[in-house]
């Protein structure tokens, strides 16, 4: 379970994100890809289909970085991607040395593999291998995610408005309550479903809840807690639609998967422990 610790500060500080948080959806989406229950599930089934097919290229790129189960670099998903997509890219590529070098060297422990060499020359701050990271998850968003953006921002939308409306009326306490049964509020502190035990004291900074279509598990938080607090959750869908529901998706609904992504299990839960 992570336990998040509120002050008064912190409550007067937490808020919500203005909207889906283009490079956590990105790197979500990846779990969502390779996990062998969304060949079942009619909203993500089209545009699986639709990934694998047109996403092998950046692929190669980007899941190394991401692997099924467990930890992945704080790196991949800045705060400043709350702003757009190449805000976020911008704090990817200027990420300090000695950051990328702890968090990736924390991705080989917590996976016990060594890092292929254009990895590592991401940990040493190569400007050309970091060029090369952000190209590829520009690409992998432009094609894989960017197509659904208008469905991804509705349902995010959605379930903006049903939180705002409980801010709006009543506090960021009635906000907290809303978020069940993976997340529960006893003052001061929200219980959190989490695969490890942790604390994360906000210390004033407040958090920032971040809705999100590909997160389909229990919420995600950063690995570092010292990083500006954000929790990523799912937004709620009680009818959700089909990914590729309607004429502007009508694509994500042809083809077959071709099996170059191999399945496996989701992954989507973060620690550092």
């Amino acid at each position: 379970m992570l336990r998040v610790h509120f002050t008064a500060r912190d409550l007067a500080c937490t808020r919500l994100a203005d909207g889906a948080d283009p490079l956590w959806e990105t790197v979500l989406s990846l779990h969502a890809l390779r996990d062998p229950r969304a060949r079942s599930d009619p909203a993500l089934t089209a545009w699986r289909r639709h990934a694998v097919r047109h996403g092998p290229g950046p692929l190669r790129t980007v899941l190394p970085l991401v692997p099924q189960h467990g930890y992945f670099p704080d790196f991949l998903t800045p705060f400043a991607a709350l702003h757009g997509v190449e805000p976020g890219l911008e704090a990817v590529m200027s990420t300090p040395r000695r950051r990328l070098r702890a968090e990736l060297a924390l991705l080989a422990e917590r996976h016990g593999q060594p890092l292929p060499p254009w990895v590592r020359e991401i940990a040493d701050g190569e400007p050309p291998a970091l060029r090369r990271l952000a190209r590829g998850l520009r690409t992998y968003h432009h094609l894989a995610i960017a197509p659904g953006w208008p469905r991804i921002a509705q349902q995010v939308g959605a379930d903006r408005a049903l939180r705002r409306h409980a801010l709006g009326e009543a506090g960021a306490e009635a906000m907290l309550r809303t978020f069940g049964p993976t997340m529960r509020w006893q003052r001061p502190v929200l219980e959190v479903a989490y695969p490890v035990d942790r604390e994360l004291h906000l210390a004033g900074r407040g958090l920032v809840f971040v809705p999100s279509y590909f997160c389909r598990g229990d919420p995600v938080a950063l690995a570092d807690g010292e990083l500006p607090p954000v929790l990523v959750y799912p937004a709620a869908a009680p009818q959700r639609p089909a990914y590729g529901e309607g004429p502007r998706f009508r694509a994500y609904g042809s083809g077959a998967l071709d099996g170059r992504v191999a399945p496996g299990g989701a992954g989507r839960l973060r620690s550092a422990g």
